[in-house]
């Protein structure tokens, strides 16, 4: 990249603030499709969503420690809610704790 003159910077704000604003448009348009599609998946495809054995998810539904909807005697994940509740149990690093602890220190 060359360097550029006082003179160009007006004409290279209006050229990014475009480009902004493209992005904008697009980053919009992609979180819509995403809201709208919403993947339900049955006990087969959550079970190898999960890697867990089919019965161990009957057992967790049990004990309602998995998001699960009912819909007469069949049940329905939805694939937001199961990928949510993975990273629920996510473990912190020490780097992770370390970091809150100063922050917490400092105020």
């Amino acid at each position: 990249m060359k360097p550029f003159t006082f003179d160009q910077i007006p004409i290279l704000m209006n050229k990014l603030h475009e480009k902004l604003e493209h992005l904008e448009k697009l980053i919009v348009k992609i979180s819509i499709k995403t809201e709208d599609k919403e993947d339900i998946l049955n006990i087969e495809e959550a079970s190898k969503l999960l890697n867990l054995s089919i019965s161990t998810i009957y057992s967790k539904v049990s004990k309602r420690e998995i998001p699960v909807n009912k819909q007469g005697k069949r049940i329905y994940f939805y694939k937001h809610e199961l990928m949510q509740w993975i990273k629920s149990g996510r473990i912190k690093t020490y780097l992770e704790i370390e970091n809150e602890i100063d922050k917490r220190s400092k105020i």
